[in-house]
């Protein structure tokens, strides 16, 4: 008699151990440090009403909100974190929002988004923050380069990003908080900039963010990158007019992740399903090239020539479906 194939069995091993993680790791979520204090931040107006001129002062207002911010950091002994504001206190630096509190939350732009025709909106994953916002900096820049004259580029870290190891990122429950907010400012970039192409470039567990914000977005495309999963079977059930699409590198780890749901009873539902670049998902899959989970905006890589183009109304190069 033939042996029985051992994939189910293997399939079932990750299951198991996925259902564990989830139930397991939150005696090890609560050794988690005390957020640094920073002051409440001063209050903005819509961004829709934000001209030129109101953008610069809106600008000028957040760098003070930072430097407070780096202040207080600095009283309550968090040199790592005050050198990173000091960094994004910088003259030139450009920020819609800033709130210091609960982690961290801002809105930096790169370029110049009055004149913008394509603006890309960078929404990172989990293990991202103030303390290690400089790698967001970098990719924001890398791509801005791609993209050349006429663009802009917005990263935005506007929820509380849950650790890389934690039952936070097993779950839609951070997602579901940040959805709004991304929402908002999608929908204020496009009263603002009407003839603008917007996308999303969501990595990571951003992509679920983006998930949770697609129904009826303003944005033109929705990029899932180095994604989990979404939440959602496939790209119908999202209810978008944006042109969805997906991307994987080959050296991503995220690949080891099953792509499943489970209830888990007095929990959560755990997981986020379906692989957005599977065929049964039906997004356009793109060519992100060989790097790893934090190389996709890397200067040179395939990947970053790809989201480029996508965030230019291009086809990618080596796109399959759609």
């Amino acid at each position: 008699m033939p042996d029985r194939p051992r994939r189910p069995r293997r399939f079932r091993a990750l299951l198991a151990a996925l259902v564990t993680f989830a139930v397991a790791v939150p005696v090890s979520g609560a050794a988690r440090p005390t957020a640094v204090p920073a002051p409440a931040p001063t209050a903005h107006g819509p961004l829709r009403d934000a001209g030129p001129a109101a953008l610069a002062r809106r600008y000028a207002v957040s760098r003070q909100d930072i430097r407070a911010a780096e202040r207080t950091a600095a009283a309550h002994g968090d040199l790592r974190r005050a050198a990173s504001l000091r960094g994004m206190a910088e003259p030139g630096r450009q920020f819609l929002a800033f709130d210091g509190r609960d982690g961290g939350r801002s809105t930096e732009v790169v370029g110049d988004l009055p004149a913008a025709r394509r603006i890309a909106v960078l929404v990172p994953g989990a293990g991202v923050g103030l303390d290690a916002y400089g790698r967001l900096r970098r990719d924001a820049r890398s791509l801005h380069r791609e993209l050349g004259e006429g663009a802009a580029v917005v990263v935005w870290l506007g929820y509380r990003s849950p650790a890389t190891v934690s039952p936070a990122a097993l779950t839609t429950g951070r997602a579901d908080e940040a959805a709004p907010g991304l929402r908002a400012l999608v929908d204020g970039l496009r009263v603002m900039l009407p003839g603008a192409r917007i996308s999303l470039l969501c990595h990571s567990y951003g992509s679920v963010i983006c998930a949770r914000s697609a129904p009826g977005t303003a944005a033109d495309a929705l990029v899932l990158y180095g994604s989990p999963g979404v939440g959602a079977p496939d790209a119908a059930a999202l209810r978008t007019g944006a042109r969805v699409w997906a991307g994987r590198s080959g050296g991503d780890w995220i690949a080891r992740v099953p792509h499943v749901r489970v209830r888990v009873p007095f929990v959560a539902t755990v997981g986020f399903g379906t692989d957005p670049v599977a065929d049964r998902f039906g997004a356009g899959v793109f060519d992100a090239g060989d790097g790893g989970h934090s190389d996709y905006l890397l200067a040179g890589s395939r990947s970053l020539t790809n989201l480029a183009r996508i965030t230019a109304g291009a086809e990618p190069l080596g796109a399959s479906r759609d």
